[in-house]
C-alpha cells in the first residue's frame, strides 16, 4: 500500500498473484489448461512450458467452475505459469517474492523430485503461502474418473482399494512435507489453515478436485491476504519484467506483471537493462488478452488505454532491446522523479549484486530473482561469495576466479547461463572449476560434494606426504652388498617403510636413507608389517654403520611427528602406534623438542 496516494482514491482489493511451481511433467500447464479450458500445452515444444505466461481468471469464472454463490472480495486470480521451477524467483517486488500464493504441483504417482524440492526451498525462503496440488489421481490403480467432480464426491464413489492407494500416497506426501518442516494435511481435514499446508488431490486431465483447489486459493486469499492486497489503483504503477520478446510488427516488447497502481499509454517508465544501464522510455501501447487466455499464445491482442494491478500486460515502447527479465518497472510521476526511481531500483539491485575483495566463489545467473535465490542458499551454507551478478560467464569472470588464494574458491556457479566462447578457451588454461545448471540446490550440492572430494584428496595427499612410523630388523645371512649402496634383507616389525625415508638406530644415530625396496625382483614403493624385502641403503657401510640383526627406525621429521600426534594418531593402526611410540621414546632421550 502506498501511503502517498491515500487521498487520491479509495483502496481496492487487487487480484492475488498465484505462481504455479513443480517438477517437469508433473502437470503445471495441464492444470492451467483445465482451468482456462484452452490447449496451450499442445502448442508448446515437448509439451513443457517454454516461457513465462500470465492468465487472469475473474472471480465470476471461478464461481461458475466451482458452482458456488458465495461473495468474495478478491476480484479473481492471476496465474503465473512458470517455465519449470525457477521462474518464481525471477518475479520479485519490493517485499520479496511477487507471488501472493503458490501452487506446488506434484505427480502423486512419482512423488517429490529434484525440482519439487527446489520449489519447496524457494517457497520456504520467501515465506510464500502455498497449496500442494497432488496431481494425476486418475492414474491411481482402479480409479474411476468423474469429469470435473469435486474431490470428495469422486473419492466417495471409488473402490476401497483405490481409496487406500490414494490415502497411502497422500500419507507419503504429508510425511515428505514434514521432512521439510511443513505441517500438512488433506484440505478437508484442516481446521487451522494458518498452521497447515493444504494438500488437494486433483486430476488436471479429468478436472477432479480442480474446483476444490480454486476454492482453497480464493479462501486463503480472502482470509489471510486482504490487507496485503489493498492498493490505491490510481497511483503510478509498479511491476516486473517477466519476458523480453521480439514481436513481428512491434519490435522488442516486454511481458510484465503489474502488481500495484495504474499503467497508462504515454507513461514514462524506468527499468533496469543489461550492464547496469537504466532504460527510460515512454509507453506506446498496452496489449492485453481476454480473460481466460494466456499472453504467450494469444495472437489477437486487445489494445487498452490503461491497466490496473494486478494484471499481465504486454508493453510496447522504444529502446527495450536490452531490458532485463526480473527488472522492476516503475512509472515516473509527480510523487516519484526519475532520479528517485533510479536510486530505488539501484538500492534493490545493490541488495543482491555482490562485489568484494575477499576469497569466495563467483555466482552468475540469468535473472535478478534467480541470483538472489542462489545467494540465499549459499549464505545458508556459509559459503563465501566474492562476486555475484547477472549474465553469461565471461573471460573476466574466469580471470577473477583464477586469482583467489584458496583453490576451493576458484569456482564459478552459473544458474541458467552459458559460458561465452572466449571464456571457454581461457577456462582450458585455468584452474577454475565451473558448475552450471538450472536447479539451484543441485548446483550447490554439486559444489559442496566437489569440495568434500577436494578436501579428501588434499587430506590423502597430506597423509601420503607424511613420513609414517616404521621399525625394521636386518635379517641374518641377507647382506647382498656392503656399500654404495648397501643392499640388505630386512623384516618390517611394525608400521611401514617407503623409499626416500631416513633410518636411525636405537642410539638415535643416522643409519642411512632407503633408496629402493624390492620383493622378488619387483620394485615396491612401500612395505608393511611382517613383509620381508630387500632394501638398498645410501651412505652406510655394512659392518661399520649397520650390521645383521640391527633394529632400525624410520626417522620422522619433527613437523611430521607433530601432525601425526595431533591430527593422525587416531587413524594409525595398532602396529603403527607401537612403532610411533617407540620412536618418540627413543627421541625423547636426547632431544628437548620431543620431551613432554
Amino acid at each position: 500500500m502506498k501511503i502517498g496516494f491515500m487521498n487520491r482514491s479509495k483502496y481496492v482489493i487487487r487480484t492475488p498473484i498465484v505462481c504455479v511451481l513443480g517438477h517437469v511433467d508433473h502437470g503445471k500447464t495441464s492444470l492451467l489448461d483445465k482451468i482456462r479450458g484452452s490447449s496451450i500445452q499442445s502448442k508448446e515444444a515437448g509439451f513443457i512450458t517454454q516461457h513465462i505466461g500470465a492468465t487472469e481468471i475473474p472471480i465470476k469464472i471461478i464461481k461458475d467452475l466451482c458452482g458456488v454463490k458465495l461473495h468474495y472480495k478478491v476480484p479473481g486470480l492471476l496465474f503465473i505459469d512458470t517455465p519449470g521451477h525457477h521462474a518464481f524467483t525471477t518475479l520479485r517486488n519490493r517485499g520479496g517474492a511477487l507471488a501472493d500464493l503458490a501452487i506446488l504441483v506434484v505427480d502423486i504417482t512419482e512423488g517429490f523430485k529434484p525440482q519439487t524440492i527446489e520449489s519447496l526451498n524457494i517457497l520456504r525462503n520467501y515465506k510464500t503461502p502455498f497449496v500442494v496440488a497432488a496431481n494425476k489421481i486418475d492414474k491411481i490403480e482402479g480409479w474411476r474418473p468423474y469429469k470435473n467432480a469435486k474431490f470428495l464426491d469422486s473419492y466417495d464413489k471409488q473402490s476401497e482399494s483405490s481409496r487406500k492407494l490414494l490415502d497411502d500416497r497422500l500419507y507419503m506426501f504429508i510425511g515428505q512435507l514434514y521432512d521439510y518442516q511443513f505441517s500438512a494435511d488433506r484440505f478437508d481435514k484442516i481446521r487451522d489453515f494458518s498452521k497447515n499446508i493444504c494438500v488437494v488431490p486433483i486430476s488436471a486431465k479429468t478436472g477432479e478436485g480442480v474446483a476444490d483447489l480454486l476454492l482453497v486459493l480464493v479462501g486463503l486469499a480472502q482470509r489471510f491476504l486482504e490487507e496485503s492486497l489493498k492498493i490505491y489503483p490510481e497511483g503510478p504503477a509498479e511491476g516486473v519484467v517477466v519476458e523480453v520478446k521480439e514481436e513481428k510488427g512491434l519490435g522488442t516488447t516486454i511481458n510484465a506483471i503489474i502488481y500495484d497502481g495504474e499503467l497508462k499509454i504515454g507513461d514514462t517508465i524506468i527499468l533496469s537493462g543489461r550492464d547496469n544501464v537504466f532504460i527510460e522510455t515512454k509507453v506506446r501501447a498496452l496489449l492485453k488478452t481476454e480473460p481466460g487466455t494466456d499472453i504467450r499464445f494469444e495472437k489477437k491482442f486487445k489494445n487498452v488505454k490503461k491497466v490496473n494491478a494486478a494484471a499481465g500486460i504486454k508493453i510496447v515502447a522504444p529502446n527495450l532491446e536490452n531490458a532485463m527479465a526480473g527488472s522492476p518497472i516503475m512509472v515516473v510521476s509527480d510523487e516519484r522523479s526519475v532520479d528517485e526511481i533510479k536510486k530505488e531500483i539501484d538500492a534493490r539491485l545493490e541488495k543482491i549484486m555482490i562485489s568484494t575483495d575477499k576469497d569466495g566463489v563467483i555466482v552468475k545467473a540469468d535473472t535478478i530473482g534467480s541470483l538472489d535465490a542462489i545467494i540465499n542458499e549459499l549464505s545458508a551454507k556459509n559459503i563465501s561469495i566474492k562476486m555475484a551478478n547477472l549474465g553469461n560467464i565471461s573471460k573476466r569472470d574466469i580471470i577473477e576466479a583464477d586469482i583467489v588464494e584458496n583453490d576451493l574458491y576458484a569456482v564459478i556457479i552459473g544458474f541458467n547461463v552459458d559460458i561465452l566462447p572466449n571464456a571457454s578457451e581461457y577456462l582450458k588454461q585455468s584452474n577454475v572449476k565451473v558448475f552450471t545448471g538450472d536447479v539451484i540446490y543441485q548446483l550447490i550440492d554439486e559444489y559442496t560434494e566437489w569440495i568434500e572430494e577436494q578436501e579428501k584428496i588434499k587430506e590423502q595427499e597430506k597423509v601420503e606426504a607424511i613420513v609414517k612410523p616404521g621399525i625394521i630388523e636386518i635379517l641374518p645371512n641377507c647382506i647382498f652388498r656392503s656399500s654404495k649402496p648397501a643392499i640388505v634383507g630386512v623384516k618390517v616389525l611394525a608400521g611401514s617403510i617407503k623409499t626416500g625415508v631416513t633410518l636411525i638406530n636405537k642410539a638415535g644415530k643416522y643409519s642411512g636413507k632407503i633408496k629402493q625396496i624390492q620383493d622378488k625382483n619387483e620394485n615396491l614403493k612401500i612395505a608393511g608389517k611382517n613383509q620381508e624385502v630387500a632394501i638398498s641403503i645410501e651412505s652406510v657401510i655394512v659392518g661399520r654403520h649397520i650390521k645383521e640383526r640391527d633394529t632400525l627406525y624410520v626417522d620422522i621429521p619433527e613437523k611430521h611427528a607433530k601432525i601425526i600426534e595431533e591430527e593422525l594418531y587416531g587413524k594409525l593402526s595398532a602396529d603403527e602406534i607401537e612403532a610411533f611410540n617407540q620412536f618418540i621414546s627413543l627421541k625423547r632421550k636426547d632431544n628437548p623438542f620431543w620431551a613432554k
